[in-house]
């Protein structure tokens, strides 16, 4: 039985209105309202099932609709003999199906061709009909041009989609003339709008696509290393700087425009540690920036090892990798490079291995394979894959090997017979990552250096593209813009795009004309003017040197009386020419000069009474040496005179 309620008659439901009150609310004590959760999943599911057949409906009758207006089109335009066999064909077809209708209902087996509704859908005039058959009279209609085109298009990208060799963009290039000696580094910006080359003679120009006509002359050309040669360019992930890597000790920044950011601190050679130097103390191979920090880059050296930096803080290095073989010893980097997102440290090194680091921990490596290429050859690439998975290095034992960092134990591919003679010849993968490409080197006027491209699912040398008659060392696929960048061993560099697959880049600067060369006016009369010597040009002339030297005495400089020299120790701030100072006393004392002005022939005769009575230094030495002279001349006699007696 429920309590009362409350003595002020407020309607309170519930087993307890007095503690509903209390609580602040009227539904105290009700059960608990429950849900049967299947049947709302099965609501849901119908729902969504019926929303779905409604809109395939929607979708079949608008096609249904697009198929009727396209062959009413189709039967307009044909003869207008076949128009009228159509026609008939129709009325019979027509009056059939009118006939039929009422058997239709009786009995479930009749034909297509008796059902009532609107004309035959697309995929029956596509397929053969037999004229005998459905009695009809006249040729039938042809397949819609329109499908035609639309079937071989998807049939051209699923073949471009199952063969990658169709994306490369090869059919046209430019041609970009750096200098006369080897191409050695390229870079470019990430929107594709700038190409930076570096060469061997010490040169870095600069290529603006957009600012470029058909001449393709480079807007900047400059030497930021002095005599060093350059190894490698790259723009920063923001684009904003750039990163030079030089036959020196010390890398880089430029910005854009060629202008130094900042320089790398120059390490000290003679600690044996190197962790413990500052910066490198030997010569550079190459460097890369951070995929994902602004300012972060790094570079590997002769002085065995990997150094991180940071543009602000250009006075000491970030952290050390010290490559190491298995018996703990020292090895050189030749190159290096991180992962796509930044937390591996990859090196290749002197002695044929491959390590990679984590980015946080600079002690042990965390993979580490010893025998990736041949001992002693430099390894001159190793670069990651756009998924980071896949591990690809150039080698310079003429190999190209892929390698899974998952199961870092073997390579997975190796392609062999690509000759290089460069110590930074690379390799990149393709921006889709189904192709691998590298570059081949040549002897000079031994062939032609190509570029080489490798399936990566089955690492097949699908494709190669003959450059130049020189080696190929550089090549970089720009993923935005879709083109082909290479550096030769001759001083060029190409540009291989394709007009229908590439974006901007190389196709802005091909289409505008050359400028011609500002000719200057041709004179009718060959004069000579010198403009200086009109006489509004020259200037004035003083007439009388009177005023020229009023003027050259009020000038305190020209007016300057000279000091007279100083006698005595000096005043002044200026020293005296005899002081009372030791030196001084020694200048005049002993440094005098004390020449003999007498005859040489005199003063060597006073001394010849004196040797003659008393010859103790000259006299007994020559008599000496003339007694055994006397001796030998009269034992080289009696030799001669022995045979002629004989």
């Amino acid at each position: 039985m429920e309590r009362p309620g409350p003595s002020d008659g407020s309607d309170v439901s519930g087993p307890d209105p007095q503690l509903a009150v209390t609580m602040g609310f009227t539904g105290f004590g009700k059960k608990a309202r429950t849900f049967d959760l299947e049947a709302m999943f099965e609501q849901t599911r119908r729902t969504a099932v019926e929303r779905s057949r409604k809109t395939l409906e929607a979708r079949e009758r608008e096609e249904e609709m697009n198929r009727e207006k396209e062959l009413r089109r189709q039967n307009e335009d044909l003869e207008p003999t076949s128009s009228g066999s159509n026609v008939a064909r129709a009325c019979s077809k027509s009056s059939s199906r009118d006939t039929s209708s009422s058997e239709s209902d009786e009995s479930s087996d009749s034909s297509d061709d008796e059902l009532i509704g609107p004309p035959l859908p697309l995929k029956m005039v596509e397929e053969p009909v037999n004229p005998m058959e459905e009695g009809v009279l006249g040729p039938l209609p042809p397949p819609l041009a329109e499908d035609v085109e639309e079937e071989d298009d998807d049939d051209g990208d699923s073949e471009e989609e199952e063969n990658p060799v169709r994306k490369i963009p090869d059919s046209h290039e430019i041609t970009l003339k750096h200098g006369t000696k080897t191409v050695s580094a390229l870079g470019l910006d990430p929107s594709g709008a700038r190409l930076v080359t570096g060469g061997y003679d010490y040169d870095v120009k600069f290529w603006d696509f957009a600012g470029m006509d058909a001449s393709f002359k480079a807007f900047r050309s400059l030497q930021p290393c002095e005599c060093h040669q350059i190894k490698s360019l790259q723009y920063s992930n923001t684009g904003d700087m750039i990163l030079v890597v030089s036959g020196s000790s010390q890398a880089k920044v430029i910005d854009r425009d060629g202008f130094e950011v900042m320089e790398c601190i120059k390490g000290d050679q003679y600690i044996v540690d190197m962790a413990n130097t500052k910066g490198h103390t030997a010569m550079l191979h190459t460097g890369s920036w951070h995929p994902k920090i602004k300012g972060e880059f790094m570079t590997c050296s002769n002085d065995a090892t990997v150094r991180t930096w940071e543009v602000e803080n250009p006075k000491k290095q970030k952290s050390v990798f010290k490559p190491r073989t298995m018996q703990g010893k020292k090895v050189i980097p030749t190159t290096c490079t991180y992962s796509r997102d930044g937390n591996l440290i990859a090196a290749a090194c002197q002695n044929g291995s491959i390590q990679i680091w984590d980015r946080n921990l600079t002690v042990h490596p965390k993979f580490h394979y010893k025998q990736a290429h041949d001992p002693g050859t430099d390894t001159s690439c190793v670069t990651f894959s756009y998924d980071g998975t896949v591990l690809a290095s150039r080698g310079g034992d003429d190999t190209l090997k892929l390698w899974d960092i998952r199961q870092f134990n073997k390579p997975l591919f190796s392609a062999s017979g690509l000759p290089t003679m460069f110590p930074m010849t690379d390799c990149c993968f393709s921006p889709d990552d189904k192709l691998i490409v590298t570059g081949t080197s040549v002897q000079r006027g031994c062939g032609s250096g190509k570029l080489v491209f490798f399936e990566r699912r089955t690492f097949q040398r699908v494709y190669e593209i003959d450059i130049t008659d020189a080696s190929v060392v550089r090549c970089l696929w720009h993923p935005k813009l879709n083109q082909i960048m290479v550096g030769t061993g001759n001083g060029l560099a190409k540009v291989y795009y394709d007009p229908s697959k590439s974006q901007r880049g190389a196709k802005l600067c091909v289409v505008k004309t050359q400028r011609k060369a500002k000719q200057a006016e041709t004179l009718t009369q060959d004069y000579i003017i010198t403009p200086h010597a009109l006489p509004m040009f020259r200037e004035p002339r003083q007439r009388s040197t009177r005023k020229q030297l009023e003027k050259d005495r009020l000038d305190p400089l020209k007016s300057h009386k000279p000091e007279p020299p100083v006698a005595g120790p000096g005043r002044g701030g200026r020293v005296g020419t005899h002081g009372g100072t030791l030196s001084s006393y020694i200048v005049k004392n002993i440094a005098l000069d004390k020449t003999d002005d007498s005859n040489p022939r005199e003063a060597i005769l006073r001394h010849a009474k004196a040797a003659e009575d008393n010859p103790y230094w000259v006299s007994p030495a020559y008599s000496k040496h003339q007694e055994f002279q006397g001796c030998f001349e009269g034992s080289k006699e009696e030799m001669k005179e022995q045979p002629r007696t004989a």
